[in-house]
């Protein structure tokens, strides 16, 4: 396992962004100036851009580099800012990220090809093909409950090879296997899965990329930093104090819809509009939402 002494190139606390739109459904990069602000004045050191909470499916190439720009013009002098440019189609995933390298930004994150269900040889060659066209360092995302299909962790290792290839986002919720990929590659893991940040900490991961951080990232940053310092009682306490607001965002909605509904009722977006086939909750869905919110001290 490789020994983390330097900052990691992407930080340890990322926020998986939402993308604001106005009330009209157009893209309002003001509010995404303002929120990427907050969101490094809150303790992130680390943003990604256009990833699955931030609606890239609905997104055309335009927005997302109009967003990549936006958010490097307002943030990237403090935080770094990787692209959410991974699609199911290899061609498109390499324009995108070439566009995403000439807006400026620090990394790419690409998620395992969806829809598709390609073999791990495809899997494995998809990847490679992006990290070939585009001199940037990647971070692989690994979500089957998203793509269907697993990166195995024998991939992941020979991923790991690819000068490029230098992260993983880890949504698998499989420990055993992620201790192998840690004991096997020196890859920077990042845990995927809010809930188990603490537990992939514990085992060697280096932070996170969020989306309960949108409202809960000053308590990411007490339990990041304590794991490193070695205080493993302030980091069960932060982990205790952060479960209600996962719950939260991630157990009743679908994160980019959780995650806006709350930013306006804080005043944080103009709008919680999201993009078809998204929709925005009905008092019903949103009541246990509140609860949890309020479990945790936030009452909205």
């Amino acid at each position: 396992m490789a020994l983390h002494t330097d900052r990691p190139r992407f930080g340890t606390l990322l926020t998986a962004m939402v993308t604001p739109f106005t009330a009209a459904g157009e893209l309002d990069l003001d509010a995404a100036r303002a929120l990427a602000r907050k969101l490094v004045d809150d303790g992130c050191d680390g943003l990604v851009v256009t990833g699955t909470t931030g609606e890239t499916s609905t997104l055309t190439d335009e927005e997302n580099v109009a967003m990549f720009k936006a958010v490097v013009e307002e943030v990237g002098d403090r935080a770094a800012v990787v692209a959410g440019s991974g699609t199911n189609d290899t061609r498109h995933s390499i324009n995108l990220s070439r566009m995403a390298k000439e807006a400026g930004v620090d990394g790419l994150l690409l998620v395992t090809p969806y829809y598709n269900k390609p073999s791990q040889a495809g899997i494995q060659a998809h990847f490679e093909a992006i990290a070939d066209a585009v001199d940037l360092p990647v971070m692989l995302y690994d979500i089957p409950g998203r793509s269907v299909k697993p990166i195995e962790t024998e991939t992941i290792v020979a991923l790991s090879k690819h000068p490029n290839i230098v992260a993983l986002k880890d949504a698998k919720g499989d420990l055993m296997e992620t201790t192998k990929v840690i004991a096997q590659t020196d890859l920077d893991i990042y845990s995927g899965e809010d809930g188990l940040t603490l537990p992939l900490l514990a085992i060697g991961a280096i932070g996170l990329v969020s989306v309960t951080a949108h409202i809960a990232a000053p308590q990411y940053r007490t339990m990041i930093d304590a794991v490193a310092n070695g205080d493993l009682a302030t980091a069960r306490k932060a982990h205790a104090d952060i479960d209600p607001l996962q719950r939260a965002v991630m157990s009743h909605l679908q994160g980019a819809v959780a995650s806006k509904t709350i930013l306006q009722r804080q005043g944080v977006l103009p709008t919680a509009h999201v993009r078809l086939p998204l929709v925005e909750p009905t008092d019903a869905e949103l009541a246990p939402v509140l609860a949890d919110l309020a479990e945790g001290g936030l009452h909205l």
